[in-house]
């Protein structure tokens, strides 16, 4: 057992000595033997890693009970003070954050940290707090930009998530249960994760570093001290870490949050194509080869950069500038980290042959497509034209967009949009340029058919 455990150190100490990582030096025990310590690289990314707090004001309810004169005179309960308004309670709630920008004070955390907040605090290791304001926020990827105003402030370097390799070390730092700082270490355990129905945009690394809540927001670094990923679910059946972590990938943080810093918001494009993950059964159907990867194109919308491109129905789309595409939320993150303009490589089976199309990625408002909706409003939502009939059909809603809470359901048929008749997605798209603040849509669910108002 002991000769095991001197093997596992010495490979461990020849591993760190070899790839050359100077924060991760080992050190000296008491008897002059060199043990590995992370310590020197913490002592420059830990003074980046802040706490957050969220102070929200919410409206306390009155007992009823309290307005009825006879239960006040039985107990003995005088009378409540009229007021105009109910009192309300402070509520906080505690995450973490990073300083990438120690100049300006920026500071990237999720969205679901400082989400409905009406004050944001935060906290630095050396004791100093700040009460910072929001620049802007990206919920489907749940990215937020922080700005606070601090003197001799500490930023972490941003890393190339895009280089990290499954069993890299890598090490999370954060809040967890609001105990304060804490580091934990641990490896990659997977890249490109989707289909988890945890935010919009997935396409997560998933990590056995211990993630707790709290550590939400904070720092996934590499052992040279960048920051590779900003932390933000875990799998917990218990309520606690079981070794199942997941970190939005810098390189997708990187360009929301240049977004919001140049406009305060993130735009983003699209190509105008209806996706569908393929199945063992479309691999049949299609004759494709058993295993075969990508992404099914189930329509492709009238003048759109797609079509413009040669893109077609049944395409099969397996990569994009030579990244492998294997899932619709693979696909949607590829372009979704695209700016508007920029062009992309896509790359297709077509009747067994692979095909390149070069693909310029438009502006949301301009493509009638069956991938998102066309209007800031239903961000998140896919659909699709109506096979029954008039009409299109809600097809899917992503977790925590603005069409998850818009009140819309799955297979909804929206038939009616800004009081215009809808048969198709192209008459869809058209209605709702009418009104870029609020949309009043006629609905069909099931046998019966509302309005809904979305602003």
């Amino acid at each position: 057992m002991r000769s095991a455990q001197r093997f596992s150190l010495a490979f461990l100490i020849a591993l760190l000595v070899s790839t050359g990582v100077s924060a991760a030096l080992p050190q000296a025990d008491g008897e002059g033997k060199p043990l590995p310590s992370l310590s020197k690289m913490l002592k420059k990314v830990n003074p980046a890693v802040v706490n957050i707090a969220t102070f929200s004001e919410q409206q306390q309810t009155l007992n009823p009970l309290l307005n009825d004169p006879f239960f006040r005179h039985f107990f003995n309960i005088p009378e409540q003070p009229r007021r105009n308004a109910r009192p309300q309670k402070k509520q906080m709630s505690a995450g973490s954050g990073v300083i990438v920008d120690a100049e300006d004070g920026i500071v990237i955390t999720n969205y679901h940290v400082i989400k409905q907040a009406d004050e944001v605090r935060v906290s630095l290791v050396d004791g100093r707090h700040y009460t910072a304001k929001v620049l802007g926020s990206d919920p489907e990827l749940d990215i937020a930009v922080l700005e606070i105003e601090g003197d001799k402030l500490s930023a972490v370097k941003l890393g190339d998530s895009e280089a990290l390799e499954v069993g890299d070390f890598v090490v999370a730092i954060g809040n967890p249960f609001g105990l304060g700082q804490t580091v934990t270490t641990g490896v990659v355990s997977a890249l490109e994760r989707t289909g988890l129905g945890i935010e919009g945009y997935e396409n997560f690394i998933q990590t056995d570093a211990s993630i707790n809540p709290g550590n939400s927001g904070g720092a996934l670094v590499n052992l040279r001290g960048e920051l590779i990923g900003i932390n933000t679910a875990i799998i917990a059946p218990a309520g606690g870490n079981v070794g199942i972590g997941f970190a939005i990938p810098m390189d997708m943080a990187k360009a929301s949050m240049a977004q919001i810093l140049k406009n305060g918001e993130v735009r983003r494009g699209q190509i105008g194509v209806g996706i569908q993950d393929i199945t063992v059964d479309l691999q049949i159907a299609f004759g494709l080869e058993n295993g075969q990867q990508g992404v099914l194109v189930t329509h492709v919308a009238d003048d759109s950069p797609a079509e413009e491109a040669g893109l077609e129905d049944e395409d099969i789309i397996v990569a994009v500038n030579d990244e492998p595409v294997t899932s619709t939320g693979q696909l949607r993150s590829r372009i979704g980290k695209r700016k508007i303009g920029d062009e992309v490589e896509v790359a297709v089976l077509r009747n067994g042959k692979r095909k390149v199309f070069e693909v310029k990625v438009g502006e949301p408002s301009e493509i009638a497509a069956s991938e998102g909706a066309s209007h800031r409003l239903l961000d998140g939502a896919n659909f699709e034209n109506n096979d029954e009939g008039d009409g299109v059909v809600v097809a899917n809603l992503a977790p925590h967009s603005n069409a998850a809470y818009s009140g819309l359901r799955l297979g909804d048929v929206i038939v009616g949009a800004n009081k215009a008749r809808v048969k198709n997605i192209r008459d869809f798209s058209k209605a709702l340029k009418r009104d870029n603040r609020k949309i009043l849509l006629r609905v069909k669910r099931g046998r019966s058919a509302f309005y809904l108002v979305i602003q």
